[in-house]
């Protein structure tokens, strides 16, 4: 480990132990290794001592820096796994990180570009739009159109540190799972999640990607915009992009002073987000507020304008099927086909009662069924579904995880803007269309149409392969026993000359390979000599 790396575990360590982030844990499921962390650092001082469990994990958070930032929000997402008071503080912790020097982002543009900026662009504002804790935003206008565009530019060295805070999340994730109290806690799951989203947002190329993806599926769509991406000019550490002028989705003062049809605005939001996930399978996975805008071009029409695609989700097309399943037998408060639709779909394990498993289900949503349906959250419903069902060893699912937290932005972002909204009035109708379209006769038909062209590509064997199994089964009916002992011979028979063949082979090349490498001559051919003689007993068998 490196002095730096000592140094980063250090500090990690002395704020837990300022923040007293040990307590969290029961007295019995504190692992040993962490007790005697925090037990060394007994000199060390304590910091909000009143404050709630809660508001300390975020004051810890927010003082180790921009990756544990960023952990703290992804984490804040995981409501399956954490209270709703400690899901609700980390999502308060903001990416708020100071600019880094604006000729250092020059210089890094131009390094990735392989050009003078001048080059390429006129009037590049040395001072950032914006500041992460990832990137940074600068703006300019395109030499060749005059176009206005933004320059996305991962921060130097970022990666590095990323790759250091990780290694330390790692290492304390299994810590924390090695011991026989930390394995429900699922650290190791919940770092390697964190670790693939954070990576991805240094990869500009593949979000340029996304961009480019969601502005084709909604070209011409009164609902989003996707500003345009210029790829030839974009590189993994940089992103040009068109700029935008619009309104910050939660300036409602702006918003309203403007005109804005905010209930169209709010259902548009509903809308947007269920034409992703069923229509297109791909849906832009973190849009909180601070990535999304709304156009100042008629607003009694109004349309969002989403950036910052670096992360994206996708559905198996069982999953959209399941999903949609999930939240209509809830609307028609059908328990019975809701348990049922968790064990085939293979969240939950197939051996699971799905008698006890509906108890369950009646237990936590049958409060709900009082409730007028615009009062009941659509995310926190599969929050606690997921809650429900991780009582019966459910299975993470990153993509349902993705859909959870993009579930919850939009619809808290829609009854920001306007708090009657009825999302269930909104996403009923098209979850029903859209499962009618899955399974009507249209549907059926286009599937057939699919897989015509390999049926009658596979046709003219169809003949044989009656005639063989019929032929099998008439054995089968006359001498089972004999039909079967003699099929396990033939297939334990091309096992047995799969092997002799790999295992002569390797010998055979390698005895070749390595003459001359010994002081005689006779080591490596009896190597070839052996893998000769295997290779030719592994041909025999296969041609038995």
């Amino acid at each position: 480990m490196s002095w730096g790396a000592i140094k980063r575990a250090y500090q990690v360590a002395r704020t837990f132990r300022q923040y007293r982030l040990i307590e969290l844990l029961p007295e019995q499921r504190r692992p040993l290794p962490l007790k005697l962390m925090d037990a060394s650092l007994f000199w060390v001082g304590r910091k909000s001592l009143d404050a709630h469990p809660s508001v300390r994990v975020r004051l810890a958070l927010q003082s180790l820096g921009p990756v544990f930032i960023k952990f703290g929000q992804m984490l804040s997402t995981r409501r399956d796994l954490l209270p709703d008071l400690f899901a609700d503080a980390l999502a308060q912790l903001q990416d708020q990180v100071p600019p880094f020097d604006g000729e250092l982002a020059k210089s890094e543009i131009e390094s990735a570009l392989g050009h003078s900026i001048d080059t390429l662009f006129d009037d590049f504002d040395i001072t950032p739009l914006a500041s992460a804790s990832v990137a940074q935003v600068h703006t300019a206008t395109l030499r060749s159109t005059g176009e206005e565009v933004i320059l996305k530019v991962v921060r130097p060295d970022i990666e590095a540190v990323i790759l250091a805070d990780l290694a330390l999340m790692e290492t304390g994730a299994r810590l924390v799972h090695n011991t026989r109290k930390g394995k429900p806690l699922r650290a190791i799951e919940v770092v390697e999640d964190y670790r693939k989203t954070i990576l991805a947002e240094l990869d500009l190329v593949q979000e340029a990607s996304n961009a480019r993806r969601l502005r084709d599926n909604f070209a011409g769509s009164p609902a989003l915009y996707i500003p345009r991406v210029y790829p030839e000019l974009c590189r993994r550490k940089l992103l040009v992009m068109e700029r935008i002028h619009g309104i910050p989705v939660t300036d409602i003062e702006a918003l309203k002073a403007q005109g804005t049809n905010m209930k169209l605005l709010a259902e548009r939001g509903v809308e947007v987000f269920f034409t992703q996930v069923f229509r297109d399978n791909f849906f832009h996975a973190d849009m909180h507020p601070g990535n999304i805008f709304v156009s100042r071009e008629h607003p009694d029409d109004p349309m969002y304008i989403g950036i910052d695609c670096g992360i994206v989700g996708s559905l198996t097309e069982n999953d959209k099927r399941y999903l949609a399943d999930v939240f209509l037998a809830f609307f028609n408060q059908d328990y019975s086909r809701l348990s049922q639709v968790y064990i085939d779909s293979g969240w939950i394990s197939a051996d699971t009662n799905p008698v006890e498993f509906e108890k369950a289900l009646r237990k936590v949503l049958e409060p709900l069924e009082n409730k007028p349906l615009s009062q009941i959250s659509f995310g926190h419903l599969l929050v606690e579904l997921f809650r429900c069902a991780r009582e019966f060893e459910m299975e993470v699912q990153p993509q349902l995880v993705l859909l959870e937290k993009t579930l919850l932005y939009i619809e808290g972002l829609g009854r920001q803007l306007y708090p009657q909204l009825d999302l269930w009035q909104t996403a009923k109708p098209f979850l029903e269309q859209w499962m009618a379209e899955q399974l009507g006769p249209s549907a059926q038909m286009k599937r057939v149409k699919e897989a015509l062209p390999f049926w009658l590509e596979k046709l003219p064997e169809m003949p044989d392969l009656i005639h063989d199994n019929l032929q099998l089964s008439k054995a089968l009916l006359r001498h089972p026993q004999g039909v079967m002992e003699r099929y396990i011979n033939q297939r334990r028979t091309i096992h047995n000359s799969h092997y002799f063949l790999i295992i002569g082979s390797v010998l055979l090349i390698s005895g070749t390979l390595l003459i001359g490498k010994f002081s005689t001559i006779w080591p490596s051919i009896t190597l070839a000599l052996t893998g000769l003689a295997c290779w030719a007993k592994g041909w025999r068998l296969n041609n038995q």
